[in-house]
Parts: C-alpha cells; sequence; structure tokens
C-alpha cells in the first residue's frame, strides 16, 4: 500500500517535457497518486527539469524551494535532462528527496515505493548511451493542444548543445506503434495535436521508415488539427511542405531553427545545412502557403561571433519573409565544444545583440499580423480568461482575441480577422462556428 495521496507537477522547458510530465502524472494516478495543484500542498512533488540554458540549476532550486513551502514534509523528485547531467549535484539540494535520470524518471511511482521513509538526497541515472527505449507520451488536460512524442535523442553533437548528452541517441517507436499511441487521442476532446521531439525530423532514424511516412499516417486520423512543432531545416523535404500545403489538417506553421545566418558560424557549430538551403526552405513554404506562419530559432554571442558575422545573422532574418524568433542568448555549457573555442563574447555584447533581434521578432511578428487584418480564418479557442477577453490561434498561428464566451473554450469559430490591439493581439469577430 503506497503511503502517498497526492501528487504536484512542475515543468521547466520543451514540448516534449510537457508531453512527458502529463504522461508521468497519468502513470502516478494509476498507482494511486491523485493530482492536485502545485499550490495544494501535495505529498509528492516531481519536477522536470531543462538544461538548454546556464539557468537551470537556479530554476529547480527555486522550485525545489516553493513546494516545500507548501509542503515541508513532501518528497520531492527532480527528473528532466537537468537530471541526467548532474544527478549528484541535483540530490544535494535541500530538500530533495529522489533525482532519476533519463531512463529511470518513467518509473516514478515503483522508485518511490522502494524508498525508505527517511531518505533524501537519492540518485539513479544510468548511462545515457545505453538508453535505447523510447517512451511514447503526449500531454492531456494541461492545455488545449496536446503535444504528441513521436521522437526522442539526437545524435547531431551540435557544438553548444547538451541534448544529446541528456536525451541519448535518436529513436522513435515504428510508424504502427506511433499511431496506435495518438489514435488515443481521438476518443478525446483533443482538438490540435503538435508533434514533438528532440529532433522531431529525423523520426525512423535507422530504419526504412521517416517522418514524412508517418505525416502522411497521421493525416487519417480523426484529429482536426496538426502542428509539426520544430524541425530542422535539413530535414523539413520539399514533399513535407507541399504535403502541408494541400493537407486539410497539417497547418501551416512551420517553427525552423536557424541559429545563425553565417554560414562560417554554422559550420563551426556543427549544423547541417547553409544558409542557401534555409532560404530556399522559407521561400518554398511562402510561396506555396502565403500566409504561413514561419518561426526561427537564433543564438546570439557564439564564440566568434564578431559583429561583421552578427550583422550577417540581423540582415539575413530582416530580409527573410519571416514571421517572428526565438531568440537564445549563448551561454557556456560543460562538456561541448564550444565552451572551449576562442572567440568569446562579452556578456554585456551578447545582451546587446539579444536586444536587437528581439527587436526585429517585434517587427517580423507585427508585419505578419498585419498582412493577416482582414482574413477570415479558423481559430481554436483557449480556456484562460484574460479581463474580459479570451485568445486562441488561427491554423497559420495569429493569436486573437475576442469577449469571453465559456461555451467556446476548446471550440473552433470561423473569425474575421480585424484590427492589432495594443497589446498585439489581433481582434476578431466572430462568423460562425466552424465545429462538426
Amino acid at each position: 500500500m503506497q503511503p502517498y495521496k497526492t501528487a504536484a507537477y512542475y515543468t521547466l522547458g520543451c514540448k516534449l517535457n510537457f508531453s512527458e510530465t502529463s504522461t508521468i502524472a497519468r502513470n502516478l494516478k494509476d498507482a494511486g497518486y491523485a493530482r492536485v495543484g502545485f499550490d495544494e500542498g501535495a505529498d509528492v512533488y516531481v519536477i522536470n527539469t531543462c538544461s538548454v540554458t546556464d539557468q537551470a540549476d537556479k530554476k529547480c532550486r527555486n522550485v525545489v524551494r516553493r513546494a516545500l513551502r507548501k509542503n515541508p514534509d513532501a518528497k520531492v523528485v527532480v527528473i528532466g535532462c537537468y537530471a541526467q547531467l548532474k544527478p549528484k549535484e541535483i540530490s544535494e539540494i535541500e530538500g530533495v528527496t529522489l533525482v532519476l535520470g533519463a531512463n529511470e524518471k518513467f518509473n516514478v511511482a515503483q522508485h518511490l515505493e522502494s524508498l525508505d521513509e527517511d531518505v533524501s538526497g537519492e540518485y539513479i541515472a544510468g548511462r545515457i548511451g545505453k538508453v535505447r527505449e523510447f517512451y511514447p507520451s503526449y500531454s492531456y488536460g494541461d492545455r488545449t493542444r496536446t503535444f504528441l512524442k513521436v521522437q526522442d535523442g539526437c545524435d547531431y553533437f551540435c557544438t553548444f548543445c547538451t541534448i544529446p548528452l541528456a536525451r541519448g541517441k535518436s529513436r522513435s517507436n515504428n510508424i504502427e506503434q506511433t499511431i496506435k499511441k495518438a489514435s488515443e487521442l481521438e476518443s478525446t476532446d483533443v482538438k490540435e495535436v503538435v508533434l514533438t521531439g528532440v529532433n522531431t525530423g529525423d523520426f525512423g532514424a535507422g530504419t526504412d521508415e521517416n517522418f514524412f511516412m508517418l505525416v502522411q499516417e497521421l493525416e487519417k486520423l480523426d484529429i482536426n488539427r496538426f502542428r509539426i512543432s520544430s524541425i530542422e531545416p535539413n530535414l523539413l523535404h520539399d514533399e513535407i511542405i507541399e504535403f502541408s500545403a494541400r493537407s486539410g489538417k497539417f497547418v501551416p506553421h512551420f517553427h525552423i531553427p536557424l541559429q545563425s545566418g553565417s554560414d562560417r558560424l554554422l559550420k563551426s557549430m556543427r549544423r547541417k545545412y547553409d544558409t542557401k538551403l534555409y532560404e530556399d526552405r522559407v521561400y518554398t513554404i511562402k510561396r506555396l502557403m502565403p500566409d504561413g506562419c514561419i518561426g526561427v530559432d537564433v543564438i546570439v554571442g557564439y564564440p566568434g561571433e564578431t559583429e561583421e558575422e552578427f550583422m550577417k545573422t540581423y540582415n539575413f532574418l530582416n530580409e527573410l519573409p519571416i514571421s517572428y524568433l526565438h531568440v537564445f542568448t549563448y551561454s557556456e555549457r560543460n562538456n561541448t565544444l564550444a565552451d572551449r573555442m576562442d572567440g568569446v563574447v562579452p556578456m554585456n555584447v551578447r545582451h546587446e545583440r539579444s536586444k536587437m533581434l528581439r527587436i526585429l521578432s517585434e517587427k517580423k511578428k507585427r508585419a505578419f499580423y498585419e498582412s493577416q487584418v482582414g482574413n477570415e480564418k479558423t481559430v481554436l479557442w483557449e480556456s484562460e480568461k484574460h479581463g474580459e477577453s479570451m485568445h486562441g490561434f488561427t491554423e497559420n498561428y495569429v493569436k486573437v482575441k475576442a469577449p469571453f464566451d465559456e461555451s467556446l473554450i476548446n471550440t473552433f469559430s470561423k473569425v474575421q480577422l480585424e484590427e492589432i490591439d495594443r497589446d498585439g493581439v489581433v481582434k476578431s469577430r466572430i462568423l460562425e462556428l466552424a465545429e462538426a
């Protein structure tokens, strides 16, 4: 008989982490742990961590302290990428009961039940190079859109990235197994599924299956919308773009990491494309889907990024018909090649360049939204109330608002996009419900 009754969760980082937290929560519920809100003083707290930035340690400590303020006697379990990379370091944080690595985190209940009552600071994290299992996951009930994990791990070993050390080799289920997992969502109220992974487009690596084959099979499911969360430009083949352009379910929204507009820096980063290939992908999308939304990841302050190289990135992005940027300020990460490179960019310069690109992102987003004003689109409404309004997203990822109406939550509406308000959200007029 397990001694605990309630569990609460906190997720740091990416959509992949959200899908895994949700799956772990369902597994714990099956083991007798009722899910409660983080501030309700749970018996067990599960913290899913990220390692993408240098703030992982600080964020983890803050969440642990917050959990223990709610219940000083709670068992605190830390999982995720940071837990795999530095399990001993995390285990020494005051109040941490258990740290579980990449392979162990999916058995939280069993590990909890095997703990001695007064144990603390225990950690279990196997060698990531030996991890071969793929654990399918999806989020459900946390937000309107559902994140479906179709791939894990990465074989690229970019010079700035610790993810292969935290997640292991690229792996996935086969198409049949993935469709079986995705079909579980057909009987729910899920309207939109976001495909996610560490390197999503690498689905099927080492087999005779690939991501495009998976996309074609997902299209057959009784689910309204599919969105590809992020895909490397070298894996976003023309056939995927062309299929999305004629699809009734895959939406015209792509998030394509760039990292730098300098071919010299891309080569130094060990990226698998150049700016010409990236440019070709963007213009192919806009040619086939003129209203398509294109998001971009970019790193600022990578070693060797001179003012000239940075301006190559700025000008390249400024000239491309993209819609928004996710700007990451480079931070040194242990056990990466970039951490040992010359040409370190001063932190104040990194911040100045980040600010320039964030301003550019706002301009790009504003221009994209302005290009959509007057169009009729379909919006999936979310549950949060913002004053007297509610928000939703069009198929091409325009954030819109309308007067709050509880009956619209998790439904589709045909709307006309009218004007951009002071918060950068597009006001809309509902034309009709688009529910089948």
